[in-house]
């Protein structure tokens, strides 16, 4: 992906964070949208194997974030 693509994709998602925080502001409901990001990218994945090891790889670095981020309290 370009840096220039990256870029623009994180100011997209930060700008969709930062909407969902103001109408949703207890942190629970934060988890069915991350559920549902999670569903709509696993579906991009699908029809492509690669694509769909790839998609359970960066799951499985997602699970050590969080994992890293309560035991530690940062990122």
């Amino acid at each position: 992906m370009a840096k220039r693509t990256e870029d623009e994709l994180r100011d997209v998602l930060d700008e969709a964070a930062q909407e969902i925080a103001r109408m949703y502001d207890n942190p629970r409901s934060w988890q069915s949208w991350l559920v549902y990001l999670l569903e709509r990218l696993e579906k991009q994945a699908v029809d492509n194997s690669a694509h769909m090891e790839a998609f359970k790889e960066m799951l499985a670095a997602l699970q050590d974030e969080l994992r890293n981020r309560l035991k530690t309290g940062g990122w």
